[in-house]
Order: structure tokens, then sequence, then C-alpha cells
């Protein structure tokens, strides 16, 4: 048996080479002066099934849900902690307009183009268009942080990044829904379930995030030795009993108690923010390195000039 050729599935070696391979990528990145994501894809395809098989996502294909949802927690919270609401406040009109005007001009492109150029059906096109709304911190962060920008841009690229994921994500697991079972009540339940994702979950981040900025505040009740892990563990905990009582809403929480916790009226420490943005990287790393090798060359290919039409517009 070779060492590529693992049959055995070995989801810890899986997750522990993605997790090498994300920070290898993002330091060459670094050196080779070029946007991390790029080297991240091309180094999930160089290692996946396809090439040298180093990498299998069939290995954690249970558990790569829970690595997907820890992973965005950490870096949705991480983003919130970084947007300032007065310059956000300066950059609101601007802001909104992205988060509006913008993913609908997308959404209604990828959807033409999905549909024209691929010939999906108009509702599968739609879908597309649903997910491919959403920029994301996990793309957005990682380019700002390469490129000098002025810091009404960093804040306008960062604010849109950030709440925009939330509601793409909401948007997109509702849509589905509809468009299996297209109706009326679906498209009103649709929208209910919308609203009381991002609404319910705003409400819990914002007394979450109140009351963790008070536990922070309150000098000596979290030792400063144990901050950055009862930080993580509260994150992770809210993002989860978010979802539980309102699916999908673990999102909007854990950016809106990211956003709280960033502007509350108390020291967030140097390395809290350090830690969190370290782990940002590492997660951004290792899920785009599994998301990349997950993709199979054979159904690129498939696509034939159609999808090159489609990515460009």
């Amino acid at each position: 048996m070779g060492v590529v050729e693992h049959e055995v599935l070995n989801p810890g070696l899986t997750i522990t080479l993605a997790l090498l391979a994300g920070l290898t990528a993002q330091t060459a990145a670094h050196h080779l002066r070029l946007p991390g994501i790029v080297l991240l894809l091309v180094t999930g395809a160089a290692l996946g099934p396809d090439a040298l098989a180093v990498i299998r996502p069939d290995d954690v294909r249970d558990a790569l849900p829970h690595l997907v949802s820890f992973a965005v927690a950490v870096i949705l919270f991480e983003g919130g902690l970084n947007l300032k609401i007065r310059r956000l406040r300066r950059a609101s009109g601007v802001i909104q307009r992205l988060i509006t005007i913008g993913s609908t001009v997308t959404l209604l492109g990828a959807t033409l183009a999905a549909h024209f150029a691929l010939g999906w059906t108009w509702l599968m096109s739609f879908l597309f268009g649903t997910l491919v709304i959403v920029t994301g911190p996990t793309v957005v962060a990682p380019l700002v942080r390469r490129i000098r920008l002025q810091k009404d841009l960093r804040t306008i690229l960062e604010g849109e990044g950030v709440l925009i994921d939330p509601v793409g994500a909401i948007f997109a697991v509702v849509m589905l829904d509809v468009l299996l079972q297209p109706s009326l009540t679906s498209a009103v339940t649709g929208f209910i379930e919308i609203s009381a994702g991002l609404g319910l979950g705003a409400l819990f981040g914002f007394l979450a995030g109140h009351a963790l900025a008070a536990a922070l505040r309150w000098r000596g009740l979290v030792p400063e030795a144990l901050e950055n892990v009862f930080v993580l563990s509260a994150v992770l905990v809210l993002y989860h009993a978010s979802d539980a009582i309102q699916p999908e809403s673990g999102l909007a929480a854990v950016t809106v108690a990211g956003i709280v916790v960033g502007n509350a009226r108390t020291v967030v420490r140097r390395e809290l923010a350090e830690f969190k943005e370290q782990l940002t990287m590492l997660f951004i790393g290792m899920l785009f390195v599994l998301l990349a090798a997950d993709v199979r060359l054979a159904d690129i290919q498939s696509l034939g000039t159609g999808g090159l039409i489609t990515v460009a517009a």
C-alpha cells in the first residue's frame, strides 16, 4: 500500500495535511506577493484525488459540514470584531447599496449567464445565482490585508464582505427549499424564514455580544491567560445554540456579536485580536484546500466553454 494512494480512511491525517498545506500556500503567496486564494486553490487541486491524491475530502465527508461551520463561525466573528461602528456609519450608504443593489445585479447576471451559456433550467440557474452573490470574508479579508487601501474603501469592502455573508447564506438555503416546492405558500414561508433567521440571529448576537463584553470588562473575572479560548468557546456555543433555536441564524448571531464586542467600551486585548486573526487564516487555508481538492477535473471539463463564459460574466 503506497503512501499517496492510501486506502484506509484517515480523517485526522486529511485535516492536518489540509491545515499545513493551507498555511504553506499562504506563506508562499506572501513571499511571491500573490493573492493567497490563488495558491490555495492551486494547492488544493494539486493535492486532491485528481492529482497527487494526498488530500482526499471523502475521508472527512461526514465531518466536513462541522468543520465548515466551526471555521465560518470564527471567521465571521473575527470579521465583525474588526468593524468599527463609526467607520461603518460613514460608509453605510455605499455598503447598503452593495448588499442590496449589488447582490441583485449579481443574482440576475449569474442567473442569465448560467441559463444561456450553460443551458441550465431557470430554476437551476436562479439557485446558482443565489449561491454566488456572497463575496464573504474568506475571500475579501485576505485580499484586503495584502493591498494597501484607503480607510474608507477598506471599511466598505470589509463591511460588505462580512455583512452579506449571513444574508446570502440564509437566502440561498431558503431559496433552495422554495425552488424544490415552488408555490405561493413556500415563497411566503421562505420570506418569513429569511426574516426570522436574520432578526433572531441579530438579537441573539446582540445579547451574547454584550454579555461577552461585560465578562471581558469585569477585571479578573476571566483570567488573561484564558481570554482567547473563553471567547472562542463562547462564539462556537453561540453559533450552534442560535442555529438550534432558529435554523440558519448562527451566521448573523456571531457576526453581530463580533461587532458588539469590537465596539464595546472595553479593552479588546491585542492578543485576542491577533489570536482570532491567526485562527481565521488557519481556517481559511484549510477550507479552500479541502474545497478545491473536492472539485473534480472531469466536472469542470464537462462545463466546457459555457462554464468559462459564466465565470467571466
